[in-house]
């Protein structure tokens, strides 16, 4: 069964950033790749006022992350309903897997999708949490230039009942021990779904990948002069890692070979330095490069990386806004239990 989350409207959407601006900043309640989301944000701010010749920076349609009902990672409202084709997707004809089967990116998620089809599936309760340890580093803004910060551990414990839930689990950042709340705006509770990515939910999204990947355009949040295949980039990464159907990981990475721009890179390494192959895509309009990890010898997911090109009013080519490894998950009965057996990330160790 798919997410039926309701669409909200554009009055909705304002009054949850105007409340997002008037609440003080929570305890830290999510994983790296959130805050990552909120920085980018910042960032692309940035860049869009001073192309404009703005001396003050003007608020944007994308998720915030100051409010302690927890960050708005990406809860704005998904596009239910809608239905497109691949013709009507941002104009990509239906010729496009003539192209896609041509690139070398495509051969290796090809190679990717069919290791992890192979896996074998685990058995999730709605009863019990999925475990995700992963280590990361990053970015501090608020010096006007992009400064990355110390590597932390995180361990997190996401409840694996469809909800909607007011509380979705628990995340310990460095040891110390925060929950996991509803999204904002859920007043109800958050249900199982793209914002909260449940095994049974990801279980019930479709394997053929075009089909998949049309549900993600149609579902993934639609802001304001947003790139969309990028959008839809990155929100497969949001997805992957942790404990995933086989079928749904394999049919992942296959819809990911079907988005326009996306590239292979040799040689990268995840942010406690495992060097691995990567799959990357570049927003060209801000000069931001997402980097999905995998170990050269399983091709399981390490990590992911975010860089900029280009010069911004942040730093230069190379500068890293985001790193992130992970090195575990698992299934247990309890919040705040550890598994007693991890599956552990790549065959290679930690570095």
């Amino acid at each position: 069964m798919k997410d039926k989350a309701p669409t909200a409207s554009p009055r909705s959407r304002g009054d949850r950033e105007e409340l997002a601006r008037l609440l003080p900043a929570p305890a830290e309640t999510r994983l790296p790749q959130e805050r990552h989301l909120h920085h980018k944000e910042r960032l692309l701010n940035r860049i869009d006022n001073d192309r404009a010749g703005r001396s003050r920076p003007q608020p944007r349609r994308m998720p915030r992350f100051v409010v302690p009902v927890t960050a708005l990672a990406l809860a704005c409202a998904v596009a239910a309903g809608i239905t497109l084709t691949g013709h009507d997707r941002d104009g990509v004809s239906a010729q496009r897997d003539t192209v896609v089967n041509m690139r070398p990116a495509a051969a290796l998620l090809d190679q990717i999708s069919a290791a992890a089809g192979e896996r074998d599936a685990p058995v999730v309760r709605d009863d019990q949490f999925v475990y995700t340890r992963k280590k990361a580093r990053e970015v501090d803004l608020t010096s006007g230039t992009a400064v990355i910060g110390p590597l932390k551990d995180y361990e997190k414990w996401l409840s694996q009942e469809p909800g909607p839930l007011r509380k979705q689990g628990l995340i310990r950042t460095d040891g110390e021990a925060a929950d996991l709340n509803a999204e904002l705006g859920d007043t109800e509770g958050t249900p199982a779904g793209m914002n909260r990515p449940t095994y049974s939910w990801l279980s019930s999204l479709p394997t053929d990948p075009e089909k998949l990947l049309t549900y993600l355009y149609a579902k993934t949040p639609r802001f304001e002069e947003r790139e969309r295949d990028q959008a839809v980039f990155e929100q497969i990464g949001y997805l992957l890692g942790g404990v995933m159907p086989p079928d749904t990981a394999a049919a992942l990475y296959r819809a990911a070979a079907r988005i326009p721009g996306v590239t292979d890179a040799p040689k990268i390494q995840d942010a406690i330095g495992r060097e691995g192959i990567g799959i990357v895509r570049e927003d060209t309009r801000y000069g931001i490069r997402t980097a999905w990890v995998f170990d050269r010898e399983d091709l399981t997911f390490l990590g992911s990386t975010s860089t900029l090109t280009r010069r911004t009013p942040y730093g230069g080519p190379g500068t890293v806004l985001s790193s992130s490894a992970e090195t575990g998950h698992g299934v247990v009965d309890e919040a705040g239990q550890r598994p007693a057996e991890v599956t552990t990330q790549g065959a290679g160790r930690e570095s």
